[in-house]
């Protein structure tokens, strides 16, 4: 089931963990409930999810491994979870919604657990629009790597006049 974060923007948590697509989109759709690392943690708590950048080739074979898992490792029905997604669909370099790790793991009865180290998820909610933020690795402080628009001329630009 999806939810909609629906806090003010600026009550989004300070801390960020970027994560491939599909994975991320998984995250914060409510599907997958453990985010696999070769690392682990200490950090608890509600984390802002971010999809990292789009790199065709990690992509690619992110995408053939999350398609293997959904058809090997879902049960059908259990949950409406597509077997595979499109890169247009989904959001990169970008906050993409937050997540509550509430436990970090070895072993796991979730069928989205394969890693070494499993960040137990909880809470996860999708944001309305995605937030342009340039990934770090580990854990960082996305606020300082927010990118922001040009704003807008404040006049149109004039045409340029003749050149003859």
């Amino acid at each position: 089931m999806t939810t909609v974060y629906s806090e003010p923007l600026a009550l989004l948590p300070i801390l960020a963990l970027s994560v491939r697509q599909p994975w991320a989109h998984a995250i914060v759709k409510g599907w997958k409930d453990i985010e696999n690392r070769k690392w682990n943690t200490s950090q608890r708590g509600l984390v802002c999810i971010h999809a990292s950048a789009f790199i065709r080739s990690n992509f690619d074979s992110d995408l053939d491994d999350y398609s293997d898992v959904v058809s090997e490792r879902i049960t059908p029905g259990e949950h409406p979870v597509p077997s595979t997604l499109m890169a247009k669909d989904l959001d990169f370099g970008a906050i993409v919604g937050v997540a509550r790790i509430v436990d970090v793991t070895m072993r796991h009865s979730s069928p989205w657990f394969f890693g070494k180290y499993g960040f137990v998820l909880t809470d996860q909610q999708i944001l309305a629009e995605p937030i342009p933020v340039k990934g770090a690795l580990g854990f960082f402080d996305w606020r300082p790597r927010k990118i922001v628009a040009p704003e807008p001329s404040a006049r149109p630009a004039t045409a340029q006049g003749s050149l003859f």
